[in-house]
């Protein structure tokens, strides 16, 4: 570990000094001129760089394993087309509301305006930073090298506390060399490296469980704030002692376990009719570190997920975030509480358990869930058994369930991998998917199995996605198979981009540039992703049958290599009792949803 003694060394030198005396293990990017001090610098420190071929690869990495280490990650982009080739990964995380810092280089402060080699300039000099300032909590351009040591402590500071999210350290070149005084990063080294969260006052705490208690219907609503403040258990203890149902937003699916008793499963466009029907007839909503989005309310639309705010509806909300703007955004309030959800929870416990020392029970909504959640497995079973080939959607999710423990992490993209895991994959160890929520981005999927296999090693890590997600980067195999990551991608190949070409053939009646050439059994002069796997030096296995799905699995799995399995899927949608709201610009005075392809 390099020891800062009161001597001077390069910025570049106390960066690194400071990152490991953060307990940073793990920093995520790729090289460029403006970076290479900071590589030499880390080249000699604990911490390891891992290196990719994309920088998109590297936030999306870096993401999920802030998501399952729950500390801020690190990214070191180069400048100009590398910190724009991260931008969709950091906006993602943004969006998710995952800590990040990104320490990206620039040209030198004495070439600014010049048009040095790749500057940004066109509107003012020296302006990428700039380009961050739409999704990250804050952008800071260092001017001058004694101010690195503050801006670095402000910045791990504002990712983690708050809503978490991204920000930017922008750093010209010649900063990162220029030599200083130890002196200002050994004064930021006093500050503490956590703040304490809000929690509720207890009389706001009785409120809400007075109000919850003597409800008809109530039903708690879990968002993707329990699993960033870390509040499973605690929301657990709650649900139990007070007999409520839970419904979870797509972003909060594993907040509980899905085989709890009392919960129900995923609201919106891709939510049950249990959930959905449920929350509609609820008399209150109790809502926690949840945004309310779109899709997980059916485009606010009454009469499908919630009936919140008209004239003749009788639902109310309760309503608890870290972030005061996401209280009353989309549905009126009638308690709302800026706290953080662990905290909140401590102290709803503590005071139900003062006003109700026996609990409270609700046998038949209990009982409800269970036949619901029996005939719905039913209902799914002669898909998940079905011999057809290419494979039935629902099949892959069965078989993988079957292969894999509780505590194996899942990274998920967009379309099946997504909306049908939320459905129909029960998660059952809390904190252990990890999806693309508010920027349902593709190609998250396949580069966030990296972060979570490098923030956790002992557990299992799978990968659920698409063709059309995994052939975003798959350069990220040469990662993987450089750091013996023992990873398995399933490839959902129905040869599309199969949820846009299902919306295009219900409304317009054809996939045009939304297919591939030919079919997913038999693509047309298509990326065969077992071979692409095998180019890489990873194990590729191209499925042929139904039946060879599950032990193939089982196989990568026992192996511990690196392993691409190419599924043929046939592209059916993902089932429905939501609605989104693009339904009604595409058809408006038709009922048209999605439609096999």
């Amino acid at each position: 570990m390099l020891v800062s003694k009161n001597k001077t060394q390069t910025v570049a030198e106390h960066l690194i000094e400071y990152l490991e005396k953060r307990q940073v293990k793990h920093v995520f990017g790729l090289c460029g001129h403006t970076n290479i001090a900071v590589l030499s610098a880390m080249a000699k420190s604990t911490i390891d760089f891992v290196t990719v071929r994309h920088e998109q690869i590297a936030s999306h990495a870096a993401d999920a394993y802030a998501r399952v280490d729950g500390k801020a990650s690190v990214v070191l982009s180069h400048l100009s087309p590398g910190l724009t080739n991260c931008a969709t990964g950091v906006a993602n995380a943004a969006l998710d509301c995952i800590p990040m810092v990104v320490i990206a280089g620039d040209i030198p402060t004495h070439y600014y305006g010049k048009h040095p080699h790749q500057e940004v300039n066109l509107h003012a000099d020296a302006s990428q930073w700039e380009i961050y300032r739409p999704f990250v909590k804050r952008a800071w351009r260092v001017d001058r090298a004694e101010l690195m040591a503050e801006i670095l402590e402000k910045a791990f500071q504002l990712a983690e506390t708050g809503q978490p999210g991204p920000v930017l350290v922008n750093v010209p070149m010649d900063i990162f060399s220029e030599i200083i005084p130890s002196s200002s990063f050994d004064k930021v080294l006093k500050n503490s490296k956590s703040i304490k969260k809000p929690s509720l006052d207890e009389e706001t705490a009785e409120e809400i469980i007075n109000r919850l208690a003597k409800a008809q219907s109530p039903v708690v609503y879990a968002g993707g704030g329990i699993l960033i403040s870390k509040a499973s258990h605690e929301l657990q203890m709650f649900i139990e002692h007070m007999g409520l149902p839970v419904a979870y937003s797509l972003m909060g699916k594993g907040a509980l376990p899905d085989n709890h008793p009392n919960v129900m499963g995923m609201t919106g466009f891709w939510g049950t009719e249990l959930v959905n029907q449920t929350c509609l007839k609820a008399d209150y909503i109790f809502a926690i570190g949840t945004r309310f989005k779109e899709a997980d309310c059916s485009s606010w639309y009454p009469g499908y997920t919630f009936n919140i705010g008209g004239d003749e509806d009788v639902t109310k909300v309760i309503h608890i975030d870290i972030e005061p703007q996401e209280i009353g955004r989309n549905y009126p309030t009638e308690i709302g509480a800026a706290a953080d959800a662990q905290s909140a929870l401590r102290t709803l416990n503590r005071v139900a358990r003062s006003l109700y020392p026996d609990g409270l029970k609700n046998d038949a909504k209990l009982k409800e869930i269970k036949d619901f959640k029996s005939s719905f497995k039913e209902k799914n079973l002669e898909m998940q058994l079905s011999n057809a080939f290419p494979m039935m959607p629902e099949r892959i999710l069965a078989d993988t369930r079957k292969a894999i423990p509780d505590s194996a992490i899942i990274t998920t993209d967009v379309g099946w991998n997504k909306n049908g895991v939320g459905q129909q994959f029960d998660i059952n160890t809390p904190g252990s998917i990890l999806t693309p929520g508010g920027f349902a981005t593709m190609g998250f999927g396949p580069s966030a199995a990296i972060g979570a296999k490098l923030a956790d090693p002992n557990r299992l890590v799978i990968s659920l996605v698409g063709d059309g997600g995994f052939g975003q980067n798959p350069s990220m195999l040469a990662t993987a198979v450089e750091l013996d990551l023992s990873i398995v991608w399933i490839v959902m190949n129905n040869n599309a981009f199969g949820t846009i070409a299902g919306l295009q053939k219900a409304h317009y009646g054809l996939t045009y540039g939304t297919t591939f050439s030919g079919s997913a059994e038999q693509p047309n002069n298509g990326p065969r992703y077992d071979e692409i796997a095998r180019g890489y030096g990873a194990t590729g296995v191209r499925i042929n049958s139904a039946d060879e799905f599950l032990p193939a699995l089982e196989n990568a799995i026992k192996s511990g290599n690196p392993t691409v399995l190419d599924v043929p899927m046939v592209n059916n949608p993902t089932p429905t009792t939501g609605h989104w709201n693009i339904l009604d610009i595409y058809s408006p005075n038709d009922d048209v949803s999605h439609v096999a392809t």
